[in-house]
């Protein structure tokens, strides 16, 4: 009788226990059901993409009792390629500029030299066609330099006469102007198409290319083929000669690039241009840039680059008519990268 009265008892309590534990998980539940939920937040689309990749090259030569000669000398130059692209849907700017400034001192020539001046601005629009890989664009080019260049001539006896006890004065005035800032610039804008089969690979056919080309300084304007500003005038004189010519034509450019591995790559571009209004394609402007990047530690790397022209419009000085011209650096120095986070 005592374990049917204790039964009698206790079970109702479990049940009544069980049925409010029951209630209570029943109204978490539900709380939790009705609480705000939590919206993932969404990935923001990224339509820039940024990089400025730069390098500082120093070297050094020391020399004493050195039979076999040579000159102390010194050498700092650098460069900025910096690259700023958009992309959204259809649409498609690219844009890149390159700065090179280089000087040295050798103790054979007491003045400066500049070594390298180049400042070249690329802009790109593209829109998609419904062809694949195909695409109408526009693209802008600004080629100039920073200030004066020259051709470091030997002075001749008369002109060390002329400054007796100025070494470097001397060797100032025998120096021969070669360029200037907006002497020459060239300065292009091409509508047409833009074709990219591959990530590294983009071809730019422009039929419809407008050009001037500016010489600023007088004395120039002869060498980088400027016409007379009228017929007769004495073609020594620089100031008779006009100070932009205007072209119009066709251009082609290709532009490539291959990356190997994050620490070695190569950049080539080659333009070539015909311009309708003289002599079109037997007359035509070739450029051909190169570069070879090689980081071998986490802020040094090698640099091999190369500039091409061929422009027929341009007589250089010693050949007395028109010619390649070629330069070439291979430098060693310091090197970082500033670039968009991958998302």
């Amino acid at each position: 009788m005592t374990i049917l009265a204790f039964s009698a008892a206790f079970i109702p309590a479990f049940a009544q226990d069980v049925t409010d534990v029951q209630q209570a998980a029943e109204q978490a539940a539900a709380a939790i059901a009705e609480a705000p939920k939590e919206e993932a937040q969404a990935v923001k689309p990224v339509y820039w993409t940024n990089s400025v990749l730069t390098n500082i090259n120093f070297s050094q030569l020391a020399l004493k009792n050195w039979v076999a000669g040579g000159y102390n000398a010194v050498a700092l130059a650098g460069n900025i390629d910096a690259n700023a692209n958009y992309a959204k849907d259809k649409m498609k700017w690219n844009n890149r500029l390159q700065l090179d400034y280089g000087f040295m001192y050798s103790k054979d020539k007491p003045i400066v030299q500049k070594t390298k001046d180049r400042m070249y601005l690329e802009s790109k629009w593209g829109y998609a066609t419904p062809v694949q890989h195909l695409d109408y664009s526009a693209n802008f080019s600004f080629l100039n330099q920073f200030h004066k260049n020259y051709d470091y001539k030997t002075p001749d006896d008369a002109t060390f006469a002329k400054y007796p006890g100025d070494e470097p004065a001397a060797w100032k005035a025998a120096r021969v102007l070669k360029s200037d800032f907006f002497a020459p610039a060239y300065i292009t804008l091409g509508i047409g198409v833009d074709w990219t089969p591959w990530d590294w690979l983009a071809v730019n056919f422009a039929p419809l290319t407008g050009g001037i080309v500016a010489v600023s300084v007088p004395e120039l304007r002869k060498t980088y083929g400027m016409a007379l500003r009228e017929a007769g005038l004495d073609d020594t004189v620089g100031a008779n000669y006009r100070s932009a010519r205007f072209q119009f034509g066709a251009q082609l450019k290709i532009d490539a690039k291959w990356i190997v591995n994050d620490n070695f790559s190569y950049t080539t571009q080659l333009v070539l241009f015909t311009d309708y209004l003289d002599h079109p394609f037997t007359k035509n402007r070739i450029n051909w840039d190169n570069k070879v990047f090689w980081k071998l530690a986490k802020y040094f790397a090698l640099t091999l680059s190369t500039n091409m022209i061929y422009d027929p419009n341009v007589t250089i000085p010693d050949l007395g008519h028109d010619g390649v011209q070629w330069k070439e650096f291979l430098e060693f120095g310091f090197t970082y990268t500033i670039a968009t986070k991958k998302q």
